[in-house]
């Protein structure tokens, strides 16, 4: 979209427009696409997102279950909020400029940094590094906000609260840093809430900004692509466990089919159907906010798979029962949520509440069979049960499609 007081300047791979003025989107723009730089900076996350599934892998295989579950959610959550930060703003006023990019670059880099952190806070609670990410990320992101109010004055009272707003919790994040023992968690827990009201609080009074339906739900089909990725990691690692000097292990070739079957069926599940209809800003905040879970679980589901293999291999100090439960509950909250998400875009191979509701005490209750018929055999079970759940809601779905 050139306008035209633009101008060009040629670069080296190809003319590269710098604008004088950072425009808004149109919402209604025709084929909206993520584009090469928005792909380029997701790479980022890959990596983010590897290291917090690999350090929650480490605390279940230990039997930190608390600890684990704790570190994760924290660090998902500043992983995933970043990742909301740049994908929001770039839906309304990516003018894919020169300065544009260079503040791409900066938040990048600040992406970067936060996954180096992730090891530190899991372990030992310490956000030091994570901060020192964040401050990199918001300091490219609030001279986004900051030239697109003075670039765009009928958005200028949102831009400005989100810029406000994005410092004054950024300054509560390096406040906590000194926080003493329980009330670190308990200024997490605040400023996590104060972090999401952020956007309400901007967009809710005044004229909001016009991102695009369309291109806000195909970055978050990329982002559920980028967590799947864990899963697959999860299988390849099973794959190569199965073959050894030894022989090949039955039991973990049966994980690893378990394994590919879950994530071939999540996707189904997730991207079956016409793409999600975001009618309202509430609609489409509540459900945004909703795939926090879905993008957490699925990357657990990686992790759980992990422990599963060490399990089977004697690594891990947990029982083959409280494997299959790393397994199975993933699965249910990925199932219970989409269902929920269903109902608010009408989007995904959810037809029926009532067969998801069945599939996930299935998978649950599989999760306790190990003691009876192993771990592989319960592994495989929740797999057939998820499959079993996306045939059903297809079968209901075609139905309702026939005249």
């Amino acid at each position: 979209m050139i306008y035209p007081d633009d101008r060009e300047v040629s670069m080296s791979n190809g003319p590269l427009t710098w604008r004088r003025r950072m425009r808004e989107r149109d919402p209604g723009e025709e084929h909206r696409a993520s584009t090469p730089l928005e792909l380029l900076f997701d790479l980022c996350f890959v990596v983010a997102v590897a290291q917090a599934a690999a350090e929650l892998h480490h605390a279940l295989a230990e039997n930190h279950l608390g600890a684990g579950l704790a570190g994760y959610v924290a660090v998902f959550f500043a992983i995933w909020w970043a990742w909301m930060n740049f994908t929001w703003f770039a839906s309304a006023y990516d003018t894919d400029d020169a300065p544009y990019r260079v503040l791409t670059l900066v938040q990048m880099a600040g992406v970067l940094v936060l996954a180096a952190g992730v090891p530190r806070a899991f372990e030992h609670y310490d956000f030091s590094i994570v901060v020192v990410g964040y401050v990199l990320m918001r300091i490219g992101l609030v001279a986004q906000w900051l030239r697109a109010a003075a670039a765009h004055p009928e958005g200028r009272p949102a831009t400005l609260r989100y810029a406000v707003g994005i410092l004054i919790v950024q300054a509560g994040w390096i406040a906590r840093l000194w926080a003493p023992g329980v009330w670190g968690w308990i200024t997490f827990v605040v400023l996590a809430i104060a972090e999401m009201a952020v956007p309400a609080w901007a967009e809710f009074r005044g004229r909001a900004t016009m991102w695009h339906p369309g291109h806000i739900a195909e970055r978050y089909g990329l982002f559920t692509i980028i967590v799947l990725g864990e899963v697959i990691l999860a299988t390849l690692t099973a794959v190569q466990s199965a073959f050894t000097e030894h022989g090949v292990s039955a039991p973990l070739i049966v994980v690893a089919v378990a394994a590919l079957i879950l994530v071939f069926a999540v996707w189904w599940i997730y991207f079956t159907g016409a793409q999600a209809h975001l009618r309202t800003l509430r609609i489409a905040l509540t459900w945004g906010y909703g795939h926090f879970l879905v993008f957490g679980s699925i990357a657990a589901l990686g992790a759980g798979l992990e422990v599963a293999v060490d399990a089977l291999e004697h690594k891990a100090h947990v029982s083959e029962q409280a494997a299959a439960l790393a397994v199975a509950v993933p699965v249910v909250v990925v199932l219970l949520v989409l269902a929920a998400l269903h109902r608010i875009s009408g989007t995904g191979a959810v037809a029926r509440t009532a067969i998801v509701l069945a599939g996930a005490v299935l998978a649950l209750l599989l999760a306790f069979s190990p003691p009876l018929f192993g771990l592989p055999v319960a592994i495989a079970g929740i797999a057939v049960v998820v499959a079993a759940t996306l045939a059903a809601n297809l079968t209901v779905l075609s139905s309702s499609d026939r005249p």
